[in-house]
């Protein structure tokens, strides 16, 4: 069965500084991507995989209410855990268990996203 997210837009407000703060979150390089008229952070992904980017706009802005996206940290979710403050984002809520669907934490990120951080 493919994925039901396919993709997902993460509003920022500066876009360099949110690449930063997801990198080193995320254990992986985001990729910053400039296209005519626009610029993005891409997160890592290959082939059909569901991803993301981090995306500028003078419409939407970052917000802590709303959709709650889940990120993979795949087995590393305590690393990304000790990367959110010194990187400038906020805990806000700790590592806990979600049963049989393993385990997140609650994150601010610099641009003021409310993000869920998985792994089982």
């Amino acid at each position: 069965m493919p994925n039901h997210i396919v993709w997902v837009d993460i509003p920022v407000l500066k876009l360099d500084r949110a690449i930063r703060f997801y990198s080193a979150v995320m254990g992986a390089e985001v990729e910053r991507q400039d296209y005519p008229g626009m610029s993005i952070g891409s997160f890592p992904h290959k082939d059909n995989e569901a991803a993301g980017c981090l995306y500028l706009s003078d419409t939407v802005k970052p917000s802590a209410e709303g959709p709650l996206v889940y990120l993979n940290a795949s087995g590393r979710l305590d690393e990304a855990l000790e990367a959110v403050e010194p990187s400038g984002g906020k805990i806000l809520q700790q590592k806990e268990s979600i049963g049989p669907f393993g385990f997140r934490a609650i994150i601010l990120d610099t641009e003021g996203n409310r993000i869920a951080l998985h792994s089982m």
